[in-house]
């Protein structure tokens, strides 16, 4: 099997547009302030953003069907042929894997996280008060894995085809022929009148 352009280009693709969607939800994390209510002495949490929680679950859905196509183009390395003792696809496909629910697992959280706002009012008198935001980095470190998984799906996928060899099937006719040649034998249907 060889490897295909452009299967390699749809797959780096969705991942690079997952990373800047999840550099993008980083930037614009929502943010709390404690304001004032006008009509009474209570305070509450007003948020000024929620894009992040879109960008984050777009990058969430753009990694999965990357994976999906990566995995389904090589069958997942379960009905593979002749790849029982290669151990690189094998390395290559449990770290794609590892590193894909790494960076799943940062966006999805951090796009939840983001999207909870505190409800709760408090008195002008408590000086503690504050408003539930997502710490920084989160998204950050799901675009970080969301690049090592690209590099890992890509390696994957390389060294998956130069392992599927086909068993036997590679070496069929080939070598010498156990009969004697015989000489060519003049044809005379394209001599000339």
């Amino acid at each position: 099997m060889a490897v295909s352009v452009s299967i390699l280009a749809v797959v780096t693709c969705l991942h690079l547009i997952a990373f800047v969607l999840a550099v993008g939800a980083e930037r614009r994390r929502s943010t709390g302030k404690v304001v004032p209510d006008q009509y009474d002495e209570r305070t509450f949490c007003a948020y000024d953003t929620d894009v992040s929680t879109a960008y984050g679950l777009t990058a969430f859905g753009l990694l999965l069907i990357s994976h999906a196509v990566v995995n389904g183009v090589t069958r997942c390395l379960c009905f593979a042929r002749a790849l029982y003792r290669a151990l690189l696809p094998t390395f290559l496909f449990l770290f794609s894997w590892i590193v894909f629910l790494g960076a799943e697992a940062c966006l999805l959280a951090g796009s939840a996280r983001n999207a909870y706002h505190t409800k709760y009012r408090g008195w002008f008198g408590i000086q503690d008060f504050s408003c539930a935001t997502l710490r920084k980095g989160v998204f950050a470190a799901g675009a970080a894995m969301t690049l090592i998984s690209m590099v890992a799906s890509i390696l994957y996928y390389w060294a998956h085809n130069r392992a599927d060899t086909g068993g036997w099937q590679k070496h069929r006719n080939e070598g010498l022929d156990m009969t004697s040649m015989s000489p060519q034998q003049k044809s005379d249907v394209f001599e000339k009148v």
